[in-house]
C-alpha cells in the first residue's frame, strides 16, 4: 500500500508540474486549454479535499499547515495515508 501512495504522489506531482509549465509557456494547440482547464479542475477537488480532510481529521489528529498543504498538493494520496495514522492509532489504543 505504501508503494502505491508514493507512486501516485509522484503521478501527482508530475501532473501539477505540467498544469504549471503550461500556465508559463503554454503547449501548442488544443491540449493548453485542456490542461487549464484539468489545472482549474484539479485546483477545485484539491480544496474540497482539503476541507474533506479538515472536517474528519481535525478532530483525530493535531494537524500543522504542512498536513494541510500536502493534502492539497497530493490529494486523496495524502488523505489515505493520514486515514492510516487514524487507524493505526486507534488500534494502538483500544
Amino acid at each position: 500500500m505504501k508503494a502505491m501512495l508514493v507512486l501516485g504522489k509522484i503521478v501527482t506531482a508530475f501532473a501539477w508540474l505540467m498544469m504549471l509549465y503550461n500556465l508559463v509557456s503554454p503547449f501548442a494547440g488544443n491540449i493548453a486549454v485542456i490542461l487549464n482547464i484539468l489545472f482549474a479542475m484539479t485546483i477545485f477537488m484539491h480544496c474540497f479535499q482539503t476541507l474533506i480532510f479538515h472536517t474528519m481529521f481535525k478532530p483525530l489528529l493535531p494537524l500543522k499547515k504542512s498536513d494541510y498543504l500536502q493534502v492539497f498538493l497530493f490529494g486523496v494520496f495524502s488523505l489515505l495515508q493520514y486515514r492510516k495514522q487514524v487507524m493505526d492509532k486507534q488500534v494502538q489504543n483500544g
